[in-house]
């Protein structure tokens, strides 16, 4: 196959990232063999490698919420926790790395587009983002970025600390409870609870800047 025609082949897949499996499927050639395709193409700058089994198609600065679906599939995943939370302008320092909330596992996973934290939720505490479609990841609400952090780090060392929080016009604290509610574990219920309430209690003290 001509190195025209492959790519023209990919980009009729509409994805802006794509597996070593979805190409060869695409092309009906092995993955061995599309390996081999798909290294000849970004030799030539046609596509880019982000890590092993996952390619950029075309060039130019990609976004980390197209990235994401790619390292988690099948399983659904959405960018939370300290890069939502600073998204949403709740905390001063940049992240140095992408964070992220899946039903896949827990990993983290460097690519040419940065480095990925991928924290695992149950079902029944997954969701609470907005902005997501079939090729791109959507980004937690800024209640729920609070939610999950507060919970994966009362989870991982049973107390919190996070850095100077503001809370964005229009923050609805009744939303944190409700996904409280959802913990099925008591002695955590309790742990989150109690971290999720000091913490809105000093964040609504804090003089306004």
């Amino acid at each position: 196959m001509r190195t025209a025609q492959s790519y023209a082949t990919l980009e009729q897949l509409g994805r802006p990232v794509v597996t070593t499996r979805e190409a060869s499927v695409a092309w009906g050639l092995d993955p061995s063999a599309a390996t081999h395709a798909l290294t000849r193409l970004a030799e030539v700058g046609l596509v880019r490698r982000l890590r092993h089994g996952v390619w950029q198609i075309g060039g130019g600065t990609l976004d980390p919420l197209l990235v994401l679906p790619a390292l988690t599939q099948p399983y659904p995943s959405y960018v939370s926790l300290w890069s939502a939370l600073f998204g949403h302008g709740m905390i001063e320092q940049i992240p140095r790395s992408v964070y992220a909330v899946s039903l896949g596992r827990a990993r983290s996973v460097r690519t040419e587009a940065g480095e990925f934290r991928i924290h695992h939720v149950t079902p029944d505490l997954y969701g609470g983002a907005e902005g997501g479609a079939s090729l791109r990841a959507g980004t937690a609400t800024p209640e729920k970025a609070l939610f999950d952090t507060v919970y994966l780090l009362s989870a991982r060392s049973g107390t919190v600390s996070l850095p100077e929080l503001e809370l964005p016009d229009g923050f609805d604290a009744t939303k944190e409870w409700w996904w409280v509610d959802r913990i099925p574990a008591d002695r955590l219920r309790t742990m989150v609870s109690r971290e999720l309430d000091r913490i809105l209690v000093g964040a609504a003290e804090r003089p306004a800047a």
